[in-house]
């Protein structure tokens, strides 16, 4: 009796067991995430804004082909954002995500923890982060990062870049051109709505205290918004912005040399796509002048690791700036949410699976996203709230492999201990964190 009561009970488990299994979470937190990936105490909401940026160059209305219209097409140029805030307490809204899978057909849902339309909290204004997506990409892509910041009482926006999403990818130029573009507005429309009388922004976030987060060409984005000026070189590619018109975005420039924003304290870069490209270089990258965190994957084939992230790390010889590296891994080191199940079988059209846009073959996602959120954690704590605290989690021996745990047995650390703050024993290895000071 009693084994056919088990083997009941193990049916009835293997039955609704792909029901639990199938969702697709953007919240995991592995047992051995590192101490500041954990979600802060604020409950958090969701929004959707969409805003429009008027009198646009209309990058899709031009043929590099002919000769340089005069004037220029323009257009008003539509922008959704997705906005994480904190929220009040006892919020029940839904806490689904409505995204397309990389093949821009099929929709998926997203579970978090922020529930959509959750009345905002009181005690702001709270720093407001900036988020922009690969190419293709989404607003989505980096939601599970959004999220547990805005737990920690950021207010975070994430853009939908137009001509860049998985649903409307178009011209390679309109990406170029645009990223910084659509950043700072946002960074301007957030500002707006902060100071407006009716608008459930109102009060709630600082604008003039922000930061950018982008990933692979919300990377490149961001590196442009910090004050990283194109070279000549990436003006003339024929293949990029259409006659000449990136270099409004060039190194020496009256409009680049006017970047950073003055609001923007601080940026992050995840495998920030370009200087394998020649789209910087070490004169342009001087351009820099506020701390920033570079994120990437040691084997990174689209945007290079030595020659790649890795350089521009370097390069930005006029910020304080870090490098945080996933050894063996390739693009997606710590940035995309997991792959949605959906994902999973091979696509006719792509000509791979759209797992693969998503993972990593070497890093387990979760694990990834669990060490980026810590991170990133210490450095906006440090540069946008001034939590003196969070050096301790970033002054660390470089290489973590080479860190000693030495613990006595009352728990205190030997004089002798190195581990990584924040790491569990035996939990900080194939990473490196590398600082450079400004001037060096």
């Amino acid at each position: 009796m009693f084994r056919s009561l088990a083997l009941l009970f193990t049916i009835a488990c293997w039955l609704t067991a792909p029901a639990a299994m199938a969702d697709n979470r953007i919240d995991g937190q592995r047992p051995d995430a590192p101490e500041l990936a954990a979600y802060g105490a604020q409950p958090v909401g969701v929004r959707t804004l969409q805003l429009t940026n008027p009198g646009q160059i209309d990058i899709l209305k031009i043929d590099p082909k002919q000769p340089k219209p005069d004037p220029l097409p323009r257009y008003d140029r539509p922008l959704t954002v997705e906005v994480w805030y904190p929220a009040a307490a006892g919020g029940n809204g839904s806490t689904e995500l409505k995204a397309f899978l990389r093949d821009g057909t099929t929709e998926v849902t997203l579970i978090g923890q922020a529930r959509r339309d959750a009345a905002p909290a009181a005690g702001g204004p709270y720093p407001l982060v900036i988020v922009s997506h690969g190419y293709p990409g989404n607003r989505f892509l980096l939601s599970h990062l959004a999220e547990n910041i805005a737990s920690k009482r950021y207010v975070v926006a994430s853009i939908d870049h137009t001509d860049s999403t998985y649903r409307d990818k178009a011209a390679f130029g309109s990406t170029l051109v645009n990223r910084t573009i659509d950043q700072t507005f946002v960074l301007n429309k957030m500002a707006s709505l902060g100071d407006a009388a009716d608008n459930f922004l109102t009060g709630l976030v600082d604008a003039s205290n922000a930061a950018v987060i982008g990933y692979s060409m919300g990377g490149y984005g961001a590196v442009i918004t910090a004050g990283g000026g194109v070279t000549q070189t990436s003006v003339d590619y024929t293949w990029g912005a259409p006659h000449g018109l990136l270099a409004m975005h060039k190194s020496g420039t009256a409009e680049q040399n006017g970047r950073p924003d003055p609001r923007i304290k601080t940026a992050v870069a995840f495998a920030p796509w370009g200087m394998n490209y020649a789209f910087w270089d070490e004169d342009s990258l001087k351009g820099i002048r506020i701390p920033m965190l570079f994120i990437a994957g040691s084997q990174d084939d689209i945007s290079g690791y030595d020659k790649g992230t890795r350089a521009i790390w370097q390069a930005a010889a006029n910020a304080d700036r870090a490098l945080l590296t996933f050894d063996n891994a390739n693009h997606n080191a710590g940035a995309p949410y997991p792959a949605p199940k959906e994902g999973n079988g091979f696509d006719e059209k792509l000509g791979f699976a759209p797992f693969d846009h998503y993972a990593d073959a070497v890093w387990d996602t979760v694990r990834m996203n669990n060490i980026s959120q810590h991170f990133i954690t210490a450095w906006l704590g440090k540069y946008l709230k001034g939590e003196a605290a969070m050096d301790a989690y970033m002054d660390l021996v470089p290489n973590a492999n080479d860190g000693v745990w030495a613990v006595e047995k009352d728990g205190s650390f030997k004089p002798e201990h190195s581990h990584w703050k924040g790491f569990q024993n035996r939990t900080a290895k194939g990473l490196r964190f590398e600082q450079l000071a400004a001037g060096r």
